[in-house]
């Protein structure tokens, strides 16, 4: 089935869209802490701990409505439950300011506390909470008065969206039997449940499930947090689908979403995001999208799709509950960047390599190959000239983000900074240099140890990194001029001779880099084959918006046309190559090097290419001739 969208027709429609949520309403607190003014309480003794910002956001079934609110539904009513408290009003006062309908918002003066987390953030990351509401009890008459409220409104409704969060929310034994007859009642509406206990409760309506929540229902016995494998998770969501006869959403996490309906199980894949994520509201970003986009007559494997978009989105706003807007969902779904093969790419076991070679098959296009233009990447694929730039770049960060607390930071919050950095690293490997700069001033300010006027700019950062890097690259092509080393020394096995192989059989030849232009065509001349190239050298330009390896792919498909993708191959040890040829049509191969030994496979790359899109993994081109007969190349 189709999962394509028009986003921009989506976005459009979605202003005559009338959604409800009814279910928990909760308020996430944000306290800034700031131990830089701790002192002792006069009356106790104490150590006091200090809040430097405040700020509420609304939380459970409120961050749903201010998901909706946010894709831009034009139409939001509340159905909910909060105390006579500080807490209840500010929760009122901000769903009032958004303009939510709220005359099914009702109060309960007594035995309800307003259902609140409160997160205290200090040095960026979330402490431990501090919760309400959790020994709360729904008064009957306040139940009956809540489902009588929703039913009716239903006429003026295009979909509801039930919450369920807490143990002790709105959710009674009265409520339950209530809803469900509500469900029975109006076989005509959409009803969408999304419910963190009860799911099993609610079974005559459509589902929203995570794939531990799915295999439960079905039987299964797992930990929180255990890998829910492919298999498993797609035997339950067909499984759920058989007995309610309603369409079924099973989210995996980074892995994507499955969707079981009568059209049969599909597969929306994972985001690839290079940001920093923060999973917490995922769940109520994704449901959000998934009911308006069926409010709006998607299919379920489309709304899936668009719900895949708004969590997207979402999971890049760090230490909040955050909403994704049209513009953020437009410049995440327009030209998405998916993850591919996952379960391969994390289980060696399961691969399959061409017979007598170290050539790994992820998949191979069915048509007969003729490669005549190969792309390649540079650093890690041809050029080992700067290995090791992980390693200057990630003190150079760290230094960056700590600031004047370089010294003085404790153990805890230096290895924080560390995972971060090596997980960012790791994420943008390929990209420009500039673009991995822009985040580390993201990391910088998410952080906030640096001084008033002490974070740069990306272009002063990638000025401190590159002086370091070019340090280390100047003394190794020093020893190349003198003949201390050879050629040999800092290029992956045989990529030399298979550049020469490939020219010779008249294959033309692009080299794209997120280093600097002039460097690197400084660096293919010192390395010998930089005129194999014949002039296609493109580097960097100081551009952002300029990608090198983008705008070589759409070079060269205007050159041959769209219709002769086909004939194009990409060799690459970042994803970005790999990613970008893969989305046009053209042939992937993956080389999964090890830049210290210069042969031999690198087991992190090759996960990190198959999850970009590699239609093959090599681990270097010793084994020339074999991989060239693969890509219809005469190999001589």
């Amino acid at each position: 089935m189709n999962a394509t969208i028009d986003l921009s027709k989506l976005l459009a429609a979605l202003p005559r869209v009338r959604v409800a949520v009814i279910g928990d309403f909760c308020l996430d607190v944000y306290w800034t802490m700031d131990c830089s003014a701790a002192g002792k309480s006069v009356e106790t003794g104490l150590i006091t701990r200090h809040v430097r910002r405040q700020s509420c956001a609304l939380g459970g079934a409120g961050n749903v409505v201010s998901n909706l609110l946010a894709i831009g539904v034009g139409q939001v009513a509340a159905f909910g439950v909060m105390g006579d408290d500080p807490f209840g009003r500010e929760m009122r006062r901000l769903l009032d300011a958004s303009g939510v309908q709220l005359s099914g918002v009702l109060t309960q003066p007594a035995n309800w506390d307003t259902p609140v987390y409160i997160k205290p953030i200090l040095d960026g990351r979330e402490e431990q909470r501090l919760d309400f509401g959790n020994f709360n009890t729904l008064h009957e008459d306040i139940g009956i008065a809540l489902i009588d409220r929703l039913e009716r409104a239903l006429p003026e409704l295009d979909a509801v969206i039930v919450n369920q969060q807490l143990c002790r929310g709105v959710h009674s034994p009265s409520v339950r039997r209530l809803l469900n007859g509500l469900f029975l009642a109006h076989p005509e509406k959409l009803f969408v449940v999304d419910a963190r206990h009860l799911s099993g409760v609610y079974d005559s309506c459509l589902l929203k499930v995570n794939d531990l929540e799915a295999t439960a229902l079905c039987g299964g016995q797992h930990l929180p947090g255990d890998l829910i494998v492919l298999e498993e998770a797609r035997a339950a969501a067909l499984e759920l689908f058989a007995r309610r006869h309603k369409p079924v959403f099973v989210t995996r996490g980074a892995r994507g979403c499955l969707v079981a309906d009568a059209d049969g199980l599909h597969s929306v894949p994972g985001l690839h995001i290079v940001a920093p994520t923060d999973p917490v509201g995922a769940g109520d970003s994704m449901v959000a999208g998934i009911a308006a986009a069926l409010a709006a007559r998607l299919r379920p494997l489309q709304a899936a799709t668009f719900g895949n978009f708004v969590a997207g989105v979402t999971v890049q706003k760090i230490c909040q509950t955050g909403t994704a807007t049209g513009d953020e969902i437009m410049a995440i779904g327009s030209d998405p960047d998916y993850v591919n093969e996952p379960e391969l790419a994390d289980d060696p076991r399961k691969a399959s390599f061409s017979e007598g070679t170290e050539i790994e098959i992820v998949t191979m296009p069915s048509d007969l190959l003729q490669i005549t233009h190969a792309i390649f990447d540079h650093d890690g694929t041809i050029s080992t000239l700067r290995q090791g730039w992980e390693e200057v770049m990630e003190p150079m960060m760290i230094r960056a983000i700590l600031g004047e607390r370089y010294d003085s930071a404790d153990e805890t919050l230096y290895a924080r900074v560390v995972k971060r950095v090596r997980e960012y690293i790791d994420k943008t490997t390929g990209i420009q240099t500039l673009v991995q700069m822009q985040g580390l001033v993201a990391l910088v300010r998410e952080f906030g140890m640096a001084p008033d006027g002490g974070v740069l700019d990306e272009h002063r950062y990638k000025a401190i990194y590159l002086d370091a890097l070019m340090g280390l690259v100047r003394g190794r092509l020093a020893k190349l001029r003198k003949g201390e080393l050879d050629i040999g020394d800092f290029t992956v096995k045989h990529a030399p001779l298979f550049l020469k192989r490939l020219r010779a059989a008249g294959v033309r030849l692009h080299l794209a880099s997120g280093t600097d232009q002039q460097d690197v065509e400084a660096e293919a001349v010192a390395l010998g084959y930089a005129e194999l190239f014949e002039g296609r050298i493109y580097g960097a330009v100081g551009d952002v918006t300029q990608e090198a390896k983008r705008l070589v792919l759409d070079r060269i498909l205007n050159d041959i046309g769209a219709e002769n993708v086909r004939h194009v191959a990409a060799f690459g040890d970042g994803p970005v190559e790999i990613r970008e040829t893969r989305k046009r049509g053209g042939l992937t191969v993956g080389v999964a090097s090890d830049e210290v030994r210069r042969y031999g496979p690198n087991a992190a790359k090759r996960s990190r290419l198959i999850r970009a899109g590699a239609h093959l993994i090599v681990p270097d081109f010793s084994q020339g001739a074999a991989l060239a007969q693969m890509l219809g190349v005469a190999y001589g």
